[in-house]
């Protein structure tokens, strides 16, 4: 979900080629096309917004024509900085990071329930972990995620089922997403999604990419919450 571009793009071109069968899903239909020209066989593409209503059930009718799902890797994600928190990029943030997420993860975890079960990979952030002066709705947002899957990955235990999640949090990454803002440490999109398929493959319940960002992290685990309020994060 989220293939048009950026990660989500980059992970579906490796998966095509590691043999996958591959269903892509964006708002962006001609983006996904371009991906069929090489690879009509295996791939199946879908037009989903999932801010509309019907997000869900589109996403059910893509699992049923591939005869099923093993994995579903969710990409899709908007976000901007908003200091000054103008009311439409907060709600825009709020509508796709929350009320889409949670239709099509959710409809993703009934399927799985019903069949044999499957892994979900979920592209989170490192903005999720403690509030971001710079960008309140999406990092708010992330944390929403993060805690989400970790309860479905609790519910799925305490059913039995068989099914696994991955929460993926890389900090900052060059692509279009966030192209012409000023944030540090950009990551390069190939080298995460390295890391990416990684930690999918090695079933990993939760990987910071990359090391700077996990000792970054690290580091802000450690610092109070009184300094944590304080601290600079938008120019005045």
């Amino acid at each position: 979900m989220g293939a048009s571009s950026g990660i989500g793009r980059e992970l579906a071109e490796r998966l095509l080629r590691d043999g996958w069968q591959v269903g892509v899903a964006a708002r962006r239909m001609e983006k996904l096309e371009e991906l069929s020209v090489s690879n009509p066989d295996r791939l199946a593409i879908a037009c989903i917004d999932i801010t509309r209503e019907d997000a869900a059930l589109k996403l059910r009718q893509l699992i049923e024509h591939m005869g099923g799902v093993n994995l579903y890797i969710h990409a899709s994600g908007f976000g901007k900085q908003n200091s000054v928190l103008a009311a439409d990029i907060e709600q825009r943030t709020v509508d796709t990071n929350v009320g889409g997420f949670t239709q099509t993860v959710g409809e993703v975890f009934r399927w799985m329930a019903a069949h044999d079960g499957g892994q979900i990979a979920v592209i989170t952030s490192i903005a999720g972990i403690r509030g971001l002066a710079p960008a309140p709705s999406y990092s708010a947002t992330k944390s929403y995620q993060i805690a989400y899957i970790q309860a479905l990955e609790q519910l799925s235990n305490n059913r039995r089922l068989n099914v696994r999640f991955t929460d993926l949090r890389p900090g900052f990454v060059d692509t279009d997403f966030i192209r012409g803002s000023r944030f540090p440490m950009m990551l390069d999109k190939s080298m995460v999604a390295d890391e990416i398929m990684w930690a999918i493959d090695s079933k990993r319940h939760v990987r910071i990419i990359d090391w700077k960002w996990r000792l970054i992290v690290a580091a802000w685990h450690l610092l109070p919450n009184f300094l944590w309020r304080r601290m600079r994060l938008v120019r005045s």
